[in-house]
């Protein structure tokens, strides 16, 4: 399972790369590979802010519909426009064509809370 090292996770299964104050999300490896195939990511956020833990949207499968929970507080800055014609670009390439949201972050000591790859790896065994 791929679990890089230069991001930050969430117990949600959440990936954030954090660069300055912007935070940029997607879902790990382990929770697409959960999910199955993905066939739409629904995010009506956009522009606003919501608060850590907070729902901001939804990614839907062929088996179920889950819940995205905001990994930081901060305001919803860009939406991946790629993911509404192909939201499977979430199965192939979650780390990196498969980002889901940008966040431009309230307070960025929020994600030295995040856990680490090791603290990752550690919850999924």
């Amino acid at each position: 399972m791929n679990i890089p090292e230069k991001l930050k996770y969430t117990k949600d299964h959440e990936w954030v790369l954090v660069d300055g104050d912007v935070a940029t999300v997607g879902i790990t490896d382990f929770a697409q590979s959960e999910l199955g195939d993905i066939v739409f990511v629904e995010i009506e956020t956009e522009g606003e802010t919501i608060n850590k833990e907070e729902v901001f949207g939804t990614i839907e499968a062929v088996k179920t519909v889950s819940d995205l929970y905001m990994p930081v507080t901060g305001e919803i800055t860009e939406v991946n426009a790629e993911l509404e014609d192909t939201p499977e670009l979430v199965n192939k390439d979650s780390y990196e064509g498969g980002w889901i949201i940008k966040i431009k972050m309230s307070d960025s000591a929020e994600a030295d809370s995040l856990l680490s790859a090791e603290a990752y790896k550690a919850l999924l065994s």
